[in-house]
């Protein structure tokens, strides 16, 4: 089922400000809040497609990407859908703060939130944004202790009421005339609290150690893009799912050829009489060496393309070209006889002397 327009899901215009789209998904946030809607799972559907279309709108970069390319623009942006309304609550909940005075609902307050996200930069070769790779990377990271399992409990023993908040996972302070309800400070708004922690991780449920992962790396990707690791990141506590792990490339500059969107440039040398006369003449490419004709005539500051020898496009798999700017040489020193026979030439051409034109700029 294809999906709906990111506009069409909020009710904005394409033109609507940050603050219209913050204020149009507050409303829908609480008209298809889970707990108003316990019964309906439609309005669940509701709920998660609206906090989708708000975090891609909300977020310069994402929304630039989506206006020019729709819903395949957000591949490689590090940008995945909900997959239920805990994604939403643990990536949201500054932001139901605000709302709603809380984050999330006293249906999911307690639910342990799940690990962090983690970031990492790559360097990879110019080739190898060109046409893809794998690499190995090293990562430092939470991860489960082994000894009970995440849940951060020694082994027999079990979470207990939360002593401070008498397990409603929320204290009150009073202030004047009010009273101001926060997330209890002692269990972290879960209601329940570890009395007997585990020996290795002292009850976080996880330990720091170094993992080695393989990534993927995409033909056509460019500077800057972000890969996202789904599940590699830091582990939660207590055994809450775990984090992922961006990876943000940088990529090393080609001795030869330079980048511009799916097209490769580079400049191509030829002799005068080359220039003149025509030739073929083998270039290397990224895809290895190629017969180039030269027209006769050519002039410093012409292109010579040879197609499909570029960058492939990230989305839709097809490549660009790589476009050659001549740059005619003239000979610096000429012996008796080249000299002689260029004379000659001028001669029989009739060459006067030179003469301004009309600047192009």
């Amino acid at each position: 089922m294809s999906k709906r327009d990111y506009y069409e899901v909020l009710g904005v215009v394409r033109q609507a400000t940050v603050v219209e789209i913050k204020t149009t998904y507050r409303k829908l946030a609480l008209e298809y809040h889970p707990d108003r809607n316990p019964d309906n799972p439609e309005a669940e559907e509701l709920f998660k497609e609206a906090s989708e279309a708000y975090e891609v709108l909300s977020d310069p970069q994402k929304r630039q990407r989506y206006d020019t390319y729709g819903h395949a623009g957000l591949d490689g942006t590090g940008f995945q859908p909900f997959h239920d309304v805990e994604d939403v609550f643990a990536s949201f909940g500054d932001l139901f703060e605000d709302f709603f005075g809380f984050s999330g609902s006293p249906r999911h307050r307690g639910a342990r939130r799940r690990g962090g996200d983690l970031t990492l930069e790559l360097t990879i070769d110019f080739e190898e944004a060109v046409f893809g790779a794998e690499q190995e990377v090293d990562v430092t990271k939470w991860a489960p202790c082994k000894r009970c399992e995440g849940k951060g409990a020694k082994e027999g023993t079990g979470r207990q009421s939360c002593s401070q908040c008498g397990g409603t996972g929320q204290v009150g302070v009073s202030q004047g005339f009010f009273m101001v309800r926060s997330t209890c400070p002692r269990c972290q708004g879960q209601g329940t609290a570890i009395t007997d922690p585990c020996e290795d991780c002292h009850g976080e449920g996880r330990l720091q150690k170094q993992s080695h992962l393989q990534v993927k790396v995409p033909a056509g990707v460019d500077e800057q893009t972000r890969l996202i690791l789904r599940g590699e990141g830091e582990a939660g506590r207590e055994g809450a799912s775990p984090g992922d792990l961006y990876v943000l490339l940088a990529i090393r500059p080609h001795e030869l050829f330079r980048r511009e969107g799916s097209d490769l440039h580079a400049d191509l040398e030829l002799e005068m009489t080359q220039a003149a006369l025509g030739d073929r003449v083998a270039i290397e490419t990224l895809d290895g060496s190629h017969e180039l004709e030269v027209p006769a005539g050519t002039q410093t500051g012409e292109t010579l393309v040879v197609k499909k020898a570029g960058v492939p496009n990230i989305q839709s798999k097809k490549r660009g070209d790589l476009i050659l700017h001549a740059f005619v040489k003239t000979p610096k020193k000429l012996n008796r006889k080249q000299s002689k026979l260029l004379k000659e030439l001028a001669e029989e051409r009739k060459e006067g002397s030179a003469t301004l034109r009309k600047s192009k700029r």
